[in-house]
């Protein structure tokens, strides 16, 4: 019997997966996913659903619940379809914007009000990009909802810390995910690029994604809340130097 319970959205595959498998060594999981998945972990339930779906999160948090008390929570799930305000219409791009940023808002809401219930402190961490900061071209909806996510992450942590509950967000670089790895196979000149663009010389893995997030959801990141950590091997750090040739 888990001491503990975490929900992680977008879990079945990737960074998700990652982040489950990892929390599944101290605690019980329910992962929320629009896709079942093809593999098993006995400390982890699957609840096949959309995230943005308030009925579905409860029913995860409700299912978490019942294996051990939760305490952790983590908004993954993602939606990676863009339009330019070019190539569609202004309802359109709003509503991509509008079904990412959905996802954090459905389960961050669904978890503080869970923490609240039960009277016990929790912790939140949402899954984040580089792109909030500093977008990539052809990408205006999904940077611009997680510009959104980091404020979301911000007021949370302002609004509900005086009962205990924590709210932080991880920026990610580029991580060796299968998405990435196709990618790659088209286009084999990403390697050099991928190494310029992160200062540590390659992308990240996510395993080190799923440990920073641990990290923000332990009672040792008590005193930290209302952060963006970047987790990007020093992408956002590093800007384009003039002598360079």
């Amino acid at each position: 019997m888990a001491d503990v319970s975490y929900v992680v959205t977008g879990g079945t595959q990737g960074v998700g997966r990652a982040i489950a498998e990892h929390l599944a060594s101290s605690g019980a999981v329910v992962i929320v996913d629009v896709n079942d998945a093809d593999w098993q972990h006995p400390n982890i339930r699957f609840v096949v659903g959309d995230a943005g779906d308030e009925g579905v999160v409860r029913y995860a948090a409700q299912l978490a619940e019942e294996r051990a008390p939760l305490v952790g929570w983590v908004n993954n799930a993602a939606i990676f379809r863009d339009a330019s305000p070019v190539s569609a219409d202004a309802h359109e791009v709003l509503g991509l914007i509008t079904a990412n940023l959905a996802l954090a808002v459905v389960g961050s809401h669904v978890a503080v009000n869970h923490f609240v219930t039960h009277g016990r402190p929790g912790a939140i961490v949402n899954v984040s990009s580089h792109q909030a900061q500093r977008p990539v071209r052809g990408a205006l909806p999904y940077a611009t909802a997680k510009a959104a996510i980091e404020g979301l992450t911000r007021a949370i942590a302002v609004d509900h810390g005086p009962r205990g509950i924590r709210a932080n967000a991880v920026a990610l670089g580029s991580i060796t995910t299968a998405r990435f790895e196709e990618y790659r196979r088209e286009h084999p000149e990403v390697d050099g690029q991928m190494a310029q663009l992160h200062p540590i010389g390659r992308v990240g893995t996510p395993a080190e994604v799923a440990e920073a997030v641990a990290f923000l959801l332990s009672p040792a990141a008590g005193f930290i809340s209302g952060v963006t950590l970047p987790v990007d091997g020093g992408r956002a750090a590093q800007g384009p130097d003039p002598e360079a040739r």
